[in-house]
């Protein structure tokens, strides 16, 4: 998540209507989507152009509706109750045009929130121009995903707080067992603040410095990009 995404994200929580979701496109990306919310007790209208798709939803159970529609025009989209949603996902990403125009038509109809999947920077400006109010790149997201745990096999999660500066999760590097948090001078060595720490099954957040860590503990600190690089991991 970066900066510019807060201004959605905080309207999605303050819009307590936001209960009912629409998905446009059903391949492995809208699929997923469809699946987590509808699990998670949501509900969920999936569309597709490929009627094998919108039938396979069904039979997988992995939204509460499905139909078949062209979402490139606007009268389908209006008919299936697209318009209605208080969120729609245009999962088309890897057809540009096709999901430009989707994301118009839906943006148009007053759908107030708006998520896209673009497969290039260039696209995801033109969704923006035509209305997305958040635009996600999974495809990309994931590769640097795999590449920072193929790298950094320590760093058990990350979460970006800019393109900068990130809180990360990791295994304390072998030659910080049997020193206290003190010890380590996190902060004067590396530029970092360590958050918690993992014991018995939990974290202690905000923990004692004079807190002694063993080998195999799970740390998260805090810092820019750079100053977690450094760290002997």
């Amino acid at each position: 998540m970066n900066l510019s995404s807060l201004g959605f994200f905080h309207s999605l929580r303050s819009d307590q209507r936001n209960r009912q979701f629409a998905v446009i496109g059903l391949g492995r990306f809208g699929r997923a989507v469809c699946s987590s919310m509808h699990n998670s007790g949501y509900e969920v209208l999936a569309v597709d152009s490929d009627r094998n798709k919108v039938d396979q939803a069904l039979n997988d159970r992995i939204a509460t509706h499905a139909r078949q529609i062209d979402s490139t025009q606007p009268a389908a989209l209006r008919e299936a109750g697209i318009f209605e949603q208080d969120t729609v996902i245009v999962a088309i990403g890897n057809y540009v045009q096709e999901s430009i125009i989707t994301t118009m038509n839906v943006k148009e109809g007053g759908v107030r929130h708006v998520v896209a999947k673009a497969s290039s920077e260039i696209h995801e400006k033109l969704l923006k121009k035509v209305g997305a109010d958040h635009v996600v790149f999974p495809e990309h997201e994931m590769g640097c995903e795999l590449a920072r745990s193929l790298t950094k096999p320590g760093i058990l999660e990350r979460f970006e707080l800019d393109p900068e500066n990130s809180i990360v999760e990791l295994i304390a590097p072998e030659n910080f067992h049997g020193k206290t948090i003190a010890e380590l001078r996190l902060r004067s060595h590396f530029g970092l603040n360590l958050l918690a720490f993992s014991h018995k099954g939990k974290f202690v957040i905000n923990p004692d410095p004079n807190t002694y860590l063993t080998k195999g503990t799970a740390i998260v600190v805090i810092g820019a990009n750079r100053d977690i690089d450094r760290l002997p991991i």
